[in-house]
């Protein structure tokens, strides 16, 4: 097949993607570019062909501050002098001086010998996406303060309601409430994404001596209901724990233990907390609303499980939590003598 016959080909074929496709020369300048390339920078073939400038400095040379550009900062260009495959987002420069957002992969070409001669570059324009995900982070946003306004409302409901009656129910529903709160925030800061196991239980913990806890486990994210539940139940051990167990005495220690584990039912998260060195313990006579949380929580939200005992030598609880298939989390971090 006669070489003007592939090239015409190559020529149809990129000319038909939908993604601009520029190929660049050693001196990063543009030999061809496809129709999807012309649009999406305003200039024609004929027009960065004739420019004998590198690429860079017809569409990419300027910052969206104002700023020069140099070649030599130019992601997609150390491509070439660092033969390596490169991929990213920048803001290009339209024709008209407008700028837009690209994603980009850029990738040495190579001859015969495996020398390097040149840059293949394709390029996505992603201004939609950008605006959807402003769009989402405003929403998210709003959302976020109508709920912490919510929670002030509810607040300031509680404190009406309880005034001049029992002080100690006032403080302790408004520290159910804060450790919701506390949920809240971790999970604004991912949008609402999920939040770090360890995340959550250095926010239950803070108020506590961790000089008197052992932590063992790997961090991982998980999902926004997961990780409501899981900080209220931590809560309520804690709030124990510094009334009547380990946190109530000087001696007392804690160890809290978590894995992820894949089983014949679908991935779970698992929890011992254990107390250890503080006051005997006994059952209580009357189960109040924070044994019932425990114990309620997370089999109401997840089908979960609890199993509380109330050791002689602590008290020690058992969780197990069923989490949706595992698409990503942090790789394992083991976590001692937490201070």
């Amino acid at each position: 097949m006669p070489l003007s016959d592939s090239q015409r080909r190559l020529e149809a074929v990129l000319d038909n993607a939908s993604a601009a496709i520029f190929l660049m020369d050693d001196r990063q300048r543009c030999v061809f570019m496809n129709r999807a390339a012309e649009q999406l920078t305003g200039y024609s073939l004929t027009e960065i062909t004739c420019s004998d400038r590198p690429l860079h400095e017809i569409i990419h040379h300027t910052y969206p501050d104002g700023r020069h550009f140099p070649l030599h900062e130019c992601a997609i260009d150390r491509a070439f002098p660092e033969h390596n495959h490169t991929k990213g987002e920048e803001v290009f420069v339209h024709k008209n001086g407008s700028f837009y957002p690209v994603a980009f992969t850029a990738s040495p070409i190579r001859d015969d010998a495996s020398d390097i001669v040149g840059t293949i570059v394709e390029v996505r324009d992603i201004s939609e996406e950008k605006l959807a995900e402003e769009r989402q982070r405003l929403l998210i946003n709003e959302l976020n303060h109508r709920v912490k306004n919510t929670l002030a409302t509810v607040q300031a409901i509680a404190w009406q309601t309880f005034k001049g009656s029992d002080a100690r129910k006032f403080d302790g529903f408004n520290d159910r409430l804060l450790a919701l709160s506390k949920a809240h925030n971790l999970l604004t800061d991912s949008a609402w994404e999920g939040a770090s196991i360890l995340d959550i239980v250095s926010s239950v913990l803070e108020p506590f001596d961790l000089n008197r806890v052992d932590l063992h486990g790997a961090d991982g994210s998980i999902p926004p209901k997961a990780a409501v539940s899981i900080t209220l139940v931590l809560h309520e051990l804690a709030t124990n724990a510094a009334k009547y167990g380990a946190f109530s005495c000087e001696g007392g220690r804690l160890k809290l233990i978590w894995f992820f584990a894949e089983t014949a039912d679908g991935r779970k998260l698992a929890f011992a907390w254990q107390e250890e060195g503080g006051p005997p313990v006994a059952a209580p006579a009357h189960k109040g609303f924070g044994t019932r949380l425990i114990e309620r929580q997370l089999e109401l939200e997840y089908g979960g499980k609890s199993k509380l005992r109330y050791d002689p030598s602590g008290v020690h609880c058992e969780l197990c939590i069923p989490l949706p298939t595992k698409r990503r989390h942090s790789a394992d971090m083991h976590v001692e003598n937490a201070s």
